[in-house]
């Protein structure tokens, strides 16, 4: 292969292996609380953390969106990535966890209740929608960080029903980058959050490309 070639691939490896760091650092409260206690009962602590997690997935995606002109830089566009979006995505962190609390608290009391059977389908699909609306609201916002975030909830809510393949197909990488990181938190934590979320972005930006700008939406 070209030196060219062997360049690209370094940089995408460095991206993946630094972006990990970063992220991890951005969302250290929630990694630390999910690394050494136990979510069963540590779970009000965890949802107060999990807010923090918010802007460092954003600032990733941001840095994702930024590093298609080829640049290797990766720390300073991940700060400034954070700082520019860290409000609005603070924000629907704080938004999307509440709402995902209330819906499984409800799960946990009404599935011993003889309406289980026609309420908790239910509640379980809002939180697949609450999750997938979260996910696009992020990269809504480290696509448009001046964007209103009522508009953003509106149209990621809209268009996660709307697109639910793509939905779920970014769930779905979650769930086996959770499933992972409970079997093996380091390689999980080193190696592939990086690539898990890239694919969520892409999978995002392009369930997001009719309330994206023209120029962005067809790059």
């Amino acid at each position: 292969m070209s030196h060219e070639t062997w360049g690209a691939v370094l940089a995408v490896f460095y991206l993946g292996l630094m972006g990990n760091l970063l992220a991890c650092v951005a969302a250290l409260p929630l990694v630390v609380l999910l690394m050494t206690t136990d979510p069963g009962t540590s779970w009000p602590w965890i949802a107060l953390a999990a807010p923090s997690a918010a802007p460092a997935i954003a600032a990733l995606f941001r840095v994702f969106r930024d590093s298609r002109d080829g640049s290797p830089a990766v720390v300073r566009p991940y700060l400034r990535a954070w700082l520019l979006v860290w409000r609005r995505s603070m924000l629907l962190g704080v938004l999307v966890t509440a709402v995902l609390v209330v819906l499984i608290v409800d799960v946990r009391m009404l599935s011993d209740t003889p309406f289980s059977v026609i309420v908790v389908p239910v509640l379980l699909v809002l939180t697949v929608v609450a999750s997938a609306a979260g996910l696009l609201a992020l990269v809504a916002v480290s696509e448009e960080p001046t964007a209103r975030v009522r508009d953003v909830v509106r149209a990621s809510t809209l268009l996660a029903v709307r697109q639910w393949p793509f939905s779920i197909v970014s769930l779905v990488v979650l769930c086996v980058q959770v499933a992972l990181f409970a079997n093996s938190p380091a390689l999980a934590l080193g190696l592939t959050a990086a690539p898990a979320l890239y694919v969520v972005w892409a999978n995002s930006r392009h369930t997001l490309r009719p309330v994206l700008p023209a120029a962005e939406a067809s790059s």
